[in-house]
């Protein structure tokens, strides 16, 4: 047998999952793109939306918007005008400081949020296709993916469990569920970790730095 030539362009795994999550990438904005033209929506307009949908229950002001979806303020500030123009949008005083304006949705943008966020019905199913084990592992990829790119200050401050004062990496022996969340007082899985929780709470660096070591090493040296 000869000589094995190699394939043009060949990548490491490392550049396979990049490329496979630019994919992934485009899939999501032109589907969020579709969805927008439809009900003349961009697809900043509708995370706006649907960023606001989720935090329902908080006071959200222009800035937590900008942060979280990592947008510039003018960028959010002309989307939210447009938004409020249409009726789906309000800006009003907040009640704990009269100082500040917070956004919260009308009836119609909470109708329009849940037309907008179709599109992510096409994600799902293919997340879908992955069996519980493989949704778990790839969670915890997402999951390291997503802290480094924190770290790295591309993204803003994520509300996940492994950066979570309350989050307690392989403290119990039954491997089904070894983490522990100290807010609800009870055992966690791999599939039960979240990416973005309301009851976030960031913890001090240098506690929050050795639980994710414990984490990221799987429990060893403990």
């Amino acid at each position: 047998m000869g000589k094995r030539l190699p394939i043009q362009g060949e990548k490491t795994i490392v550049g396979h999952i990049t490329v496979g999550l630019g994919k992934i990438a485009v899939a999501l904005r032109s589907q969020a793109w579709e969805g927008g033209t439809e009900r003349k929506l961009t697809p900043t307009q509708g995370q706006i939306l649907a960023f606001l949908a989720e935090r329902s229950a908080e006071s959200v002001r222009l800035n937590d918007v900008a942060g979280a979806l990592c947008l510039t303020a003018a960028t959010v500030s002309d989307a939210v005008m447009t938004l409020v123009e249409k009726q789906l949008v309000k800006k009003q005083r907040s009640e704990k400081d009269q100082r500040a304006l917070v956004l919260t949705l009308t009836a119609a943008g909470r109708r329009e949020v849940l037309e907008t966020r179709g599109w992510t019905e096409v994600i799902e199913a293919g997340v879908n296709s992955l069996t519980p084990d493989e949704q778990a592992v790839f969670l915890r990829g997402l999951t390291k993916v997503i802290h480094s790119l924190q770290a790295q200050g591309v993204i803003s401050v994520a509300r996940m469990c492994a950066g979570c004062t309350y989050f307690q990496p392989y403290v119990h022996t039954d491997t089904a569920k070894p983490h522990h969340c100290g807010l609800v007082n009870k055992p966690l899985g791999e599939g039960q970790l979240r990416l973005d929780c309301p009851d976030f709470v960031p913890g001090g660096e240098m506690e929050l730095q050795r639980r994710w070591d414990v984490f990221v090493s799987g429990g060893e040296g403990r």
